[in-house]
């Protein structure tokens, strides 16, 4: 039993474990709670939508996160998913092979992410104003990509509805493609964080950024490295989208950056830094969608579904600051 104990308390100490057990146990005390209210919640035809529907919450969450823990964040990642979808799309709908399609996409939106990298690793601008200049840039790309219209249907051409199926519609079993690329994303990123020297060096400029420097860590690079993979995440997340919809609409990706945050902080990543643990954001990605499907059953407004997420993100900040500021305060003790 003692040993048992033990374990378990080792475990908890992982640093930033204790925030992914009190998010996960978030996710089953909601479950539980929307299906007292509605038992159709945990039913198949709401659980397997509700499944895909974490996925690009999951994406932007991703890159969202990995960019809070060097201890910067990321305002552009809506922009950027707008703007996947509507580069996709519309080069789709003008006979480009989709696959042509996708590496274009994806090129310019890692362009984005080396952009923001290059604003905040490199000369130094606070990453609220550096990517809140490319949030708006990558939206009027959206806009401007198809002369200011939404695109029209991708079409069912074998190519055009292999990618929809791809990214939204296919599935084994009762498993979503969506869902297997999304966590395979997902794998690949949390074993960079957690087993690699650009992982380390990411909590590194995260926890003390002038340590890291004079430690030998490549500050704009590890930076720039950040924002390339929440550029990537986005634009897989703009792909969801566009499969989803099958056509690019300039609207897309619409207030996705408090999304990503959400997910980040609701799992644990700390927006101050240097803190948190991937495994986390599966939680908060989990938390926000099932709040989005149990509070659209339960037929509370759009307006006050916002509400109650912006105050839990409020609260989970907040109660990341005042953790933190208490143990600084320990330490000095």
């Amino acid at each position: 039993m003692e040993k048992k104990q033990n374990s378990f308390q080792k475990f908890m100490a992982i640093p930033g474990m204790a925030s992914v057990v009190t998010a996960f146990v978030g996710v089953v005390v909601l479950m539980i709670i929307f299906t007292i209210m509605n038992p159709n919640f945990i039913g198949r035809a709401n659980l397997m939508p509700l499944s895909r529907s974490i996925c690009p919450y999951l994406l932007v969450g991703i890159g969202q996160g990995i960019v809070c823990i060097t201890g910067n964040i990321d305002l552009s990642i809506g922009s950027v998913l707008g703007m996947s979808a509507m580069i996709s799309a519309t080069l789709i709908c003008n006979g480009v092979n989709p696959i042509l399609a996708v590496i274009i996409d994806i090129i310019a939106c890692l362009a984005v992410g080396i952009v923001n990298g290059v604003l905040v690793g490199k000369f130094k601008l606070p990453p609220f104003i550096g990517t809140l200049g490319t949030m708006t840039i990558c939206r009027g790309i959206a806009q401007i990509v198809n002369g200011n219209y939404n695109t029209g249907d991708i079409g069912t051409a074998p190519l055009a509805q292999g990618l929809r199926d791809l990214f939204y519609y296919g599935r084994i079993g009762v498993i979503y493609y969506g869902v297997i690329i999304t966590l395979i994303i997902w794998f690949i990123f949390n074993y960079i964080m957690n087993y690699t020297r650009t992982g380390r060096h990411i909590y590194a400029i995260g926890s003390n950024v002038d340590a890291a420097r004079l430690s030998g860590v490549d500050v704009f690079k590890t930076t720039t490295v950040a924002y390339l993979i929440s550029a990537f995440c986005s634009c897989v997340a703009g792909l969801v989208t566009m499969a989803a919809a099958g056509m690019g609409s300039m609207q897309a990706g619409m207030s996705y950056e408090m999304y990503g945050v959400a997910a980040a902080v609701i799992g644990g990543i700390s927006t101050l830094g240097g803190s948190g643990l991937l495994v986390g954001v599966i939680a908060g990605a989990s938390v926000w969608a099932i709040l989005q499907s149990g509070l659209t059953l339960a037929n509370v407004p759009v307006a006050m579904r916002n509400i109650i997420i912006g105050i839990i993100v409020v609260a989970c900040v907040l109660f990341d600051i005042m953790r933190r500021n208490g143990v600084k305060i320990k330490k000095n003790k």
